[in-house]
């Protein structure tokens, strides 16, 4: 584990200006400490818990804007817990924390809808920066005002996260209003899963480039779901947004 430096990017807040909660779960007492200390030196508001029972309780009693989660723990696995805080907040950000050579693990979180995942050992520093990514795309911190995103009879409004078809309210999960945002901001352009990838999650993720399509699919079954497709596979290319009318 590396220090954090003593000089950070500006301070996070939430919107209503206080301060950003984070919960922290794994079962070893000293990493969670270190995690806590880390959250804390950027002026954020932490929970910790040992457990998956004692996680989903902490999650309901203290509703964090993001949760960094172990996947081993000593009764249930993260994605357990996961799915118990998703049935009670479905928009809360997770970032797994998974053992270097576990890449089934990462492939199993991002396919259960984890946000992010960072392997053991890590360095502080890269925790802070994918928690900083996320919950500026999550809309947990405060932002720049943006206008209301409208494509046909789709609408995203980036300042209160509110995504609407015909009318009717669509939740998503923070990457995957990132990943609506960046089709709306690009109408009928086909987009190639490199420039998604490096927009929607800022790095590579090692082959992984299937992420997208998993994505694409949790998109459309929520976006197009009994309604005329909007979303749009162009083989060999990309993605596009188009409008049905």
């Amino acid at each position: 584990m590396s220090r954090i430096q003593s000089t950070t990017p500006e301070s996070l807040t939430r919107p209503d200006g206080t301060p950003i909660r984070i919960l922290a779960v794994d079962d070893e007492p000293t990493l969670t400490e270190l995690l806590s200390m880390a959250m804390r030196y950027e002026g954020w508001q932490v929970s910790t818990a040992g457990s998956g029972q004692e996680a989903v309780r902490t999650a309901r009693e203290v509703r964090p804007d993001a949760i960094v989660l172990d996947m081993m723990l000593p009764d249930f696995d993260g994605l357990e817990v996961m799915r118990r805080v998703r049935a009670e907040d479905a928009s809360v950000p997770v970032i797994f924390l998974t053992a270097k050579d576990a890449v089934a693990d990462r492939i199993n979180g991002l396919t259960a809808g984890g946000d992010d995942y960072v392997t053991k050992p890590f360095s502080l520093e890269e925790v802070i920066a994918r928690l900083r990514a996320l919950l500026r795309r999550s809309g947990a911190t405060t932002g720049r005002s943006e206008s209301l995103l409208v494509v046909g009879d789709l609408t995203l409004d980036e300042d209160s996260h509110e995504v609407t078809r015909t009318g009717e309210q669509i939740q998503l999960t923070a990457t995957e209003f990132e990943l609506l945002r960046y089709l709306m901001r690009n109408p009928r352009r086909v987009l190639s899963k490199a420039q998604i990838l490096d927009r929607v999650w800022n790095y590579d993720f090692g082959g992984q480039a299937n992420v997208v399509e998993l994505y694409i699919s949790y998109l459309r079954k929520k976006i197009d779901a009994n309604r005329a497709p909007m979303i749009h596979t162009m083989r060999g290319a990309g993605y596009v947004l188009r409008p049905t009318t």
